[in-house]
């Protein structure tokens, strides 16, 4: 199966999503937008479960992250 990214003006989106849901063998649509993440963000990530892992004793679990929120 193949994948394609397209551009198309924001104004043209819902005609070109409904031209594409009527042809039978398009599989699936996706704004691919919404899926990118960037690799600023998932080195932000990784960096923290890095941290986590060394340092357990570090980490917090929920129900003391409540009893410490203010209310």
């Amino acid at each position: 199966m193949k994948s394609y990214t397209i551009t198309i003006p924001d104004d043209k989106e819902n005609i070109f999503i409904e031209m594409m849901r009527s042809i039978s063998f398009v599989k699936k649509i996706e704004d691919s937008n919404l899926s990118v993440i960037p690799e600023k963000h998932k080195e932000i990530v990784l960096r923290r479960v890095k941290q986590m892992e060394e340092h357990p004793e570090t980490n917090l679990s929920w129900t003391e992250i409540e009893r410490n929120l203010k209310f």
